[in-house]
């Protein structure tokens, strides 16, 4: 396939694609782990590559789902949704809730961060809630602990609202090229006060808690609230351009690089007369190469004969070796799975 230079960024052409839009799954189509997740934690994974942050002693409470509430006419078939189902009206200094995205370094050279011809970047996204006020987006530089912040306000209750947010350029600290996450991009959901006390850090600086989320509204404050997401879109320039919609198929490999889910039960069978101490070995390759050798997680198994159990023998980015030691030669042992596979940043 011929690889099509296209201003910037300059990345592969694909089918009339050009991949200006640095986030995946930005119109939350793909979402491996389920369309709704209750109570989420500290470091769930929800809809794919977007990531729940807390911090604190929490009272609030949210489910985030898939939803199709979204922008009229604008193309959008899912949204990412928060629907806050235990209410904390009085923070601690230090609770936070973020959803957030991360970023691959070496997907990040062409903005030439860390240099004097440093390029800026606009992040574009759909939003809706019910409650108004002021909100935060962050890019978040995990290289060099820098970040740089923007207000977005929500005017209008339960109605759509695009936003548009350019970031200056940052001459200091370039990304590692690498496949680590050099870059997060954060929506602040509510934020105490160790993250509002200071003043908004609207040009880049050293991390300073208080100068993150000055301003942000307590999401969290009343079980009534809701938040939608969709359309988000980070791309090189001070312009937005229309969401770049990828072809379905391209949006799931680009998901299967950090997580693969193999809901298919497979059979591992072992007929009479195999030597009893050789194991057998099934090797399964991946839908995907990964980001890098991930980590397996069998569930649903069930051994139908004489094993030791099915183990995982051994893991590279494209394929997974399970091997099951049956324990008696003149049986036929079969067992069945299901696995996923997990390379996330």
């Amino acid at each position: 396939m011929a690889i099509t230079r296209i201003g910037k960024p300059a990345i592969a052409d694909v089918r009339g694609v050009n991949f200006r839009n640095l986030i995946i799954n930005g119109d939350m189509t793909k979402s491996q782990r389920g369309t709704s997740f209750a109570g989420v934690n500290d470091d769930d994974y929800t809809l794919d590559r977007f990531k729940y942050d807390i911090s604190g002693t929490d009272v609030y409470q949210f489910t985030v789902s898939q939803d199709t509430d979204v922008p009229t006419g604008q193309g959008f078939a899912k949204s990412m949704k928060f629907d806050c189902t235990t209410a904390d009206a009085s923070l601690d200094a230090d609770n936070f809730a973020i959803i957030h995205t991360r970023l691959e370094g070496q997907n990040l050279q062409y903005l030439k961060k860390g240099t004097s011809s440093a390029e800026s970047t606009t992040l574009s996204f759909w939003v809706k809630s019910n409650k108004t006020g002021t909100y935060i987006a962050e890019l978040q530089d995990s290289d060099n602990n820098r970040v740089i912040c923007k207000s977005y306000t929500i005017s209008s209750s339960n109605t759509w609202e695009k936003k548009t947010i350019t970031f200056v350029g940052d001459t200091t600290g370039a990304f590692d090229n690498d496949n680590a996450a050099s870059l997060r991009v954060n929506f602040w959901l509510l934020a105490g006060t160790q993250f509002t006390s200071g003043t908004l850090a609207t040009s880049w600086e050293s991390r300073t808690n208080a100068n993150r989320a000055v301003g942000q509204v307590n999401l969290g404050d009343n079980t009534s609230n809701e938040w939608y997401i969709t359309g988000i879109q980070l791309e090189a320039g001070s312009q937005a351009s229309d969401f770049e919609f990828l072809p379905f198929e391209i949006n799931e490999n680009r998901c299967f690089r950090y997580y693969q889910s193999y809901e298919e039960e497979l059979s591992i069978i072992r007929g009479y007369g195999y030597n009893n101490n050789a194991g057998l070995d099934q090797i399964y390759s991946l839908t995907k190469s990964m980001r890098s050798p991930p980590t397996v997680t069998l569930s649903s198994a069930s051994d139908g004969g004489s094993s030791t159990g099915m183990v995982v023998s051994k893991i590279t980015k494209k394929k997974v070796n399970f091997n099951l030691d049956p324990t008696n030669s003149s049986q036929t042992i079969y067992y069945s799975f299901k696995f996923v596979t997990e390379a996330e940043l």
